[in-house]
């Protein structure tokens, strides 16, 4: 039994598309500079600064921050960055789940 009436939407597919290539060009980001980060830890070269890192992933690139820590292994000994990326991934699905659930999107 349902509690409330809901009345389905359909997805406009350019906010869709608008919102996929967001996230795409985030994730990306993200994940970029962290390979660079890690690229230039092992080179012994000026790094990335870590507020730099988390203000990428929390602008909707914590997927590929969360990527990016399992394929490079960079930051994962970071408690900070074990905790926040995942949680900032969780976040950001359930915004953009809302997002597209309530028609904005």
């Amino acid at each position: 039994m349902l509690f409330f009436q809901t009345q389905q939407e359909e997805v406009d597919p350019v906010k869709a598309m608008i919102l996929l290539v967001v996230l795409a060009i985030t994730n990306t980001a993200c994940l970029l500079l962290m390979r660079y980060d890690k690229q230039c830890a092992w080179e012994g070269k000026r790094r990335i600064p870590e507020r730099t890192l988390f203000l990428s992933a929390g602008m909707f690139g914590a997927l590929g921050g969360v990527i990016a820590m399992q394929h490079y292994h960079h930051k994962t000994r970071h408690r900070s960055f074990r905790v926040f990326f995942p949680a900032m991934l969780i976040a950001q699905l359930l915004i953009v789940g809302v997002l597209i659930m309530t028609g904005i999107v």
